[in-house]
């Protein structure tokens, strides 16, 4: 099984919809909230190169924000990096 990191917020619309993805795949994933968290988002961005949530890591890779990981599951590349 993949290492899934996303940083999010709980106000975020596109968070909601990532989380729902993964969740609706069956997979497990670490959430960083980085609501009121300064120092937190910074380490996010630094990382990612973007300050924008959410911000999502499978395994060593960085897949981008929600727009990005829905790509990936529409072209069917997803569910390949979510097996490991």
């Amino acid at each position: 099984m993949a290492d899934i990191t996303i940083y999010s917020s709980d106000y975020c619309p596109f968070c909601i919809r990532a989380k729902q993805l993964l969740n609706s795949k069956g997979v497990n994933y670490q959430e960083i909230v980085v609501d009121g968290k300064p120092a937190v988002r910074a380490e996010m961005a630094r990382r990612a190169g973007r300050t924008s949530v959410p911000q999502i890591w499978i395994n060593d890779t960085h897949v981008g924000g929600c727009d990005d990981l829905m790509a990936l599951d529409r072209s069917g590349k997803l569910d390949r990096m979510l097996a490991g």
